[in-house]
């Protein structure tokens, strides 16, 4: 847990000196009340004194605005670098003081995701904001439910899995629904394929938002090739279009969706402390505890930056071991999540509202077969650097007509 690692002790009577003794800088302050078993206040701020002066300074009559003063005896606060090291910090110490309530407070609404019920005879991919340990095929989290069914709508249209939720009878005097005289469906409803047939179907479903977009491609693009070599040219030209729908499909896809079990990343952004980085571990797609790399003290250390997020982000015990068993449930074909944390929503849900809010302070970077090492140095490096200053104004005045 990120700590409130500075605090003071409150006394109405000394209000000037303790306010002075106060930054003027961002972060999350708990404010702790006199009377035991009293709930503390939780609030993040862009100025830990203005707020502090707010709540604890003599109160005005006329105003209705929360005062504290009277029932205030000490306050604990965390400087912060960043929003996103604000909002994770602020979570979790709500999470603490407020079992019951930290998700209203904060805001928390589970992220949108793409589901496959694999569970389901005829599975179909839909958007959920539900994630459960039910062998469902789990792909998000997109920015909202509207942009992940504007994804699906044109994603789906590639393949020819059903998107009813009718109970699947195969019944052959059932009409059958729109998209099954569409040719958009393999229509298992009145039994226009078999069970095997819509099977596979599924699969090629499964592979592609597995490899978000790459296995459903590169097949179009060898197939292309392969009719252009055999002068089939016309089979070519028809392909391409194929990729060219597979392409404007896919252009919608954000690159923090994939799978849920293979989001995997680091997201960076500036800490507190000069010259420092904060290093947020993501593990499919839980949060875990910041590394924060001091590169003022760490280019005087023997070990290198590379070598402490080494030892940091790749553990001996299950470095390669996880990447493994991803590779054999691949090659299997099993896909499914059976496994759910229960802070998994929560983190997801931070992680998304920090990726798609606009301006996004940071950076992300993904893991693929190894941690990018040399791209977070580089990132970090994009980071420490100081803004560039405003070009200098022309010197001759407005140019001559």
């Amino acid at each position: 847990m990120l700590p409130l690692d500075c605090g003071q002790e409150f006394d109405p009577a000394r209000d000037a000196e303790f306010f002075a003794g106060l930054p003027a800088r961002p972060g999350v302050l708990l404010i702790e009340m006199r009377e035991a078993g009293a709930r503390p206040h939780l609030v993040r701020t862009a100025d830990i004194r203005r707020a502090a002066e707010r709540l604890l300074s003599p109160p005005d009559a006329a105003s209705k605005r929360l005062n504290l003063r009277d029932v205030a005896a000490r306050i604990r606060y965390r400087v912060t670098g960043s929003k996103f090291e604000q909002t994770f910090a602020l979570y979790q110490h709500a999470k603490q003081i407020s079992p019951g309530r930290y998700r209203d407070l904060l805001r928390l609404r589970p992220s949108a995701l793409l589901k496959v019920n694999l569970k389901n005879e005829y599975p179909r991919c839909y958007v959920t904001r539900r994630i459960s340990a039910d062998d469902g095929f789990y792909f998000g989290p997109f920015a909202s439910r509207r942009s992940a069914e504007a994804f699906a709508e044109g994603f789906l249209d590639l393949f020819k899995i059903r998107r009813c939720q009718i109970k699947i009878r195969r019944d052959p005097n059932f009409p059958g629904c729109i998209y099954s005289e569409m040719k958009m469906c393999l229509a298992p409803c009145f039994a226009g394929c078999t069970k095997e047939e819509y099977d596979v179907e599924v699969g090629r479903v499964l592979e592609t938002l597995d490899s978000t977009g790459a296995a459903l491609t590169a097949k179009f693009e060898r197939d292309r090739e392969a009719a252009s070599e055999a002068l089939d040219f016309e089979r070519a030209a028809a392909l391409h279009k194929r990729l060219e729908k597979v392409s404007a499909a896919l252009r919608g896809l954000p690159e923090l969706a994939r799978r849920i079990e293979d989001l995997d990343a680091v997201i960076l952004a500036p800490a507190a402390e000069e010259k420092t980085i904060a290093v947020f571990p993501v593990r499919g797609g839980l949060l875990a505890e910041p590394i924060f790399l001091d590169f003022g003290e760490l280019s005087s250390q023997p070990r290198s930056v590379e070598a402490i997020l080494r030892q940091a982000l790749q553990p001996a015990s299950n470095a390669s071991e996880k990447r493994g068993e991803h590779a054999d449930a691949s090659r299997r074909g099993q896909y499914g999540l059976r496994a759910v944390p229960p802070e998994l929503s929560e983190h997801l849900s931070l992680i998304a509202r920090w990726f798609y809010s606009k301006p996004r302070e940071g950076e992300i970077l993904f893991r693929e077969d190894d941690w990018p090492y040399r791209r977070i140095l580089r990132a970090c490096g994009r980071l420490l650097a100081p803004p560039a200053a405003p070009p200098p104004p022309s010197a001759g005045g407005p140019p001559k007509a």
